[in-house]
């Protein structure tokens, strides 16, 4: 018998299913059969267009308090993914990620690697955590830092827990306290940054900063401090008072918390 071609590439693209295309047709032959094979139309449209509409109108009638997690992110996911039940990767994603800020919280590239997410989802994610910072960063914004503390800890923990890589981040202030800059000094491993005193308080002193704030994550989660977090902040602070700048604290973010080491009066 005769072996059958393989349908050229174009038709086999045609038959992948994406993000948009996951109700369509498709073409199944009964095993031992040998009729032409027939057109199976799937009625889960009719399910997930009538889920939606509930979901929608939970939310509408009782707010938030009465979604589930994974109710709020299929919500969510509606308008990214107009064709497809979402609640299945919206439990995929909580369960890969742990909670919403850990799936709002994660890198695209990472978001890719759950199935069913494509670039353009994980794109739409991560503008959730890009609108979040933004309105946590206004918290703090031409205020005193020091008495809007819990803002300051809010934003800082919005923007680094959940880099993948250590990241060492500087408030610059004013001599009222008022944020001056904001600045990402470096990116390192994920355990390790190289920080350089002489770099930091140079920058201060080009800001005009008469105080500053270090802050930087720990990608395991626990925002412990090492023995070099603690030997680092000495030498910054050491460095930068016979110049008139202050080091108020070292803030050490991770996913479980964060830490202060003024607090813990290590320097």
């Amino acid at each position: 018998m005769a072996k059958r071609p393989a349908p050229p590439p174009d038709v086999q693209t045609s038959l992948l299913e994406d993000e948009r295309g996951f109700f369509a047709e498709q073409v199944i032959k009964p095993k031992g059969s040998k009729k032409a094979p027939a057109a199976v139309k799937p009625d889960a449209a009719v399910h997930y267009h009538g889920h939606r509409d509930r979901v929608r109108a939970k939310y509408r009638e009782h707010g938030d308090a009465a979604l589930a997690d994974y109710e709020i992110l299929e919500l969510y996911l509606f308008r990214s993914i107009p064709q497809r039940d979402t609640k299945p990767l919206a439990k995929a994603l909580l369960e890969r990620f742990g909670t919403l800020a850990g799936v709002f919280g994660a890198p695209i590239s990472l978001l890719q690697e759950v199935k069913g997410v494509g670039e353009g989802v994980a794109v739409d994610l991560k503008l959730v955590a890009t609108v979040a910072q933004r309105m946590l960063k206004s918290g703090v914004r031409n205020k005193q830092v020091l008495s809007s503390w819990s803002s300051v800890i809010d934003y800082c923990q919005a923007v680094m827990a959940y880099e993948t890589r250590e990241q060492f981040r500087i408030l610059f202030l004013d001599k009222r306290n008022v944020l001056i800059a904001d600045e990402v000094q470096g990116q390192g491993t994920v355990d390790h940054t190289p920080v350089y005193p002489r770099e930091v308080v140079r920058r201060a002193l080009e800001l005009s900063a008469t105080a500053i704030i270090l802050v930087h994550n720990h990608p395991s989660g626990d925002p412990t401090p090492s023995r070099a977090d603690i030997d680092m902040t000495k030498t910054i602070a050491d460095t930068a008072k016979p110049l008139g700048i202050t080091v108020h604290d070292h803030i050490i973010i991770g996913k479980d918390g964060h830490v202060s080491l003024k607090g813990l009066r290590l320097f």
